[in-house]
């Protein structure tokens, strides 16, 4: 997983969620359905990128440590932190 380093600090909830990956040790791991999804969407012509705290959002769902609303809001409040 990378998470892009850049001149801007990390939103408040990014580091939030980089705090809950590491308080449970969970890391991404890409799994044969996630790679079947970027097939798809690659060849539907559409272009989804998820980042690296994105990323760590799917690893904390699947783990059972967020559910999905969960991850959802967190995904939102992160979105919206990092446009400003």
């Amino acid at each position: 997983m990378a998470i892009i380093l850049t001149d801007k600090p990390l939103p408040k909830t990014a580091k939030a969620i980089i705090s809950i990956a590491e308080q449970y040790g969970v890391t991404y791991r890409p799994t044969a359905t996630d790679a079947w999804a970027q097939d798809v969407t690659r060849l539907a012509d559409d272009e989804v990128t998820l980042d690296g705290i994105e990323l760590l959002l799917i690893a904390l769902q699947r783990a059972g440590h967020l559910s999905r609303p969960e991850a959802l809001r967190l995904q939102v409040n992160y979105l919206r932190e990092a446009r400003q």
